[in-house]
């Protein structure tokens, strides 16, 4: 019999690889990601597909390897930067977006606002106080249903430009990670600035990120903006976990007609080409766009809600993925190796 391991989720349309551990003995299997809500439909098809009953399901998130001499963040297991070439292709509605549907597949998630010249999610997320700061150096992040936050946007008024040359805001956003507390993180998600110019990769090459999701639009130039991103990942051996197709389509309010206003499987051509997974595809709709402006992510990311089914499934793609990138292994890891 094939190996679960090199069988495809039928969740998710992917190879389970590393994702899980099954132990076909003890009928058990662990998840490496957060599943939530999909934990009975992962008993049914497993159940089905290794034709055994009673399977007892299991999940831990583990802590993966970042780029060596990079030290990790206290407090935080993994950092997901979600990056896109260009500006306007929904990248800070994304982070959102996954941050809020990581969180309902039961994942502890925090946010980093490290758009340091336009800082939107304070708004998105309908949260404007200021950090407290217990001992005049370090923050308590800000609590937002749940997420922990962090971005410059609480600090300066919202309206406040940042006037900052290049080595000023990598200086503060380094200050805004490492001395913010972090409390047990499964996944910081990471708002990265648009673009793939010396801040972003001064940002990528000193903060331990883990990997890293693309935003794009199915739109050429937008498409050729996600590949310079894609080829700044790859050059500093970032794993890239997929790409998340943003407007994919506009459905009419009044007669139901679709429409690819701009272009059709553009972001799939590119990961077909690239070799990167694509995470999924999200459509230009009002109730995104009115329930950020007016920070409500709850109000869309929600179960009730027609978009959550598309959200979660990008979500459990995107914790799925990480879970097959190799793990940080430490003394206490090496003991224990050493005794087996």
């Amino acid at each position: 019999m094939t190996q679960l391991t090199e069988q495809t989720d039928p969740i998710t349309q992917q190879l389970f690889d590393k994702s899980i551990d099954f132990k076909s003995s003890k009928k058990r299997i662990e998840f490496r990601y957060p599943i939530g809500a999909f934990e009975q439909d992962y008993q049914k098809q497993l159940a089905a597909l290794i034709d055994t009953a009673d399977l007892n399901i299991k999940q831990n998130i583990r802590q993966h390897a970042v780029k060596d001499k990079i030290k990790p963040i206290k407090g935080i297991k993994n950092i997901i930067a979600v990056a896109s070439g260009k500006g306007g292709v929904g990248k800070s509605t994304m982070s959102v977006m996954l941050a809020k549907s990581l969180q309902q597949l039961g994942a502890s998630v925090g946010i980093l606002d490290a758009d340091i010249y336009g800082p939107s999610i304070p708004k998105m997320l309908g949260v404007s106080q200021k950090p407290e700061s217990p001992d005049q150096k370090s923050f308590l992040p800000v609590d937002a249903d749940g997420l922990q936050t962090m971005s410059l946007g609480y600090i300066l008024g919202e309206k406040d430009p940042a006037i900052w040359r290049g080595a000023m805001v990598t200086k503060a956003l380094m200050q805004m990670i490492e001395d913010t507390r972090w409390s047990q993180l499964d996944y910081l998600i990471m708002d990265l600035p648009p673009g793939t110019g010396d801040i972003q990769l001064t940002m990528i090459q000193k903060i331990p990120v883990t990997a890293a999701v693309l935003v794009t639009t199915p739109q050429d130039i937008a498409l050729l903006d996600a590949q310079k991103a894609l080829a700044m990942f790859q050059k500093v051996d970032i794993p890239v976990l997929g790409v998340i197709e943003n407007m994919s389509t506009y459905i009419c309010e009044n007669c139901g007609h679709e429409a690819h206003i701009f272009g059709q499987d553009g972001g799939a051509k590119m990961a077909a080409e690239f070799d990167v997974p694509m995470l999924g595809q999200m459509p230009l709709n009002i109730d995104i766009r009115t329930n950020m402006d007016s920070g409500h992510p709850s109000a869309v990311w929600q179960a009730s809600h027609p978009l959550n089914e598309k959200a979660l499934m990008i979500a459990l793609r995107t914790g799925q993925n990480l879970a097959k990138c190799p793990i940080k292994f430490s003394l206490t890891d090496s003991l224990k190796l050493h005794k087996i």
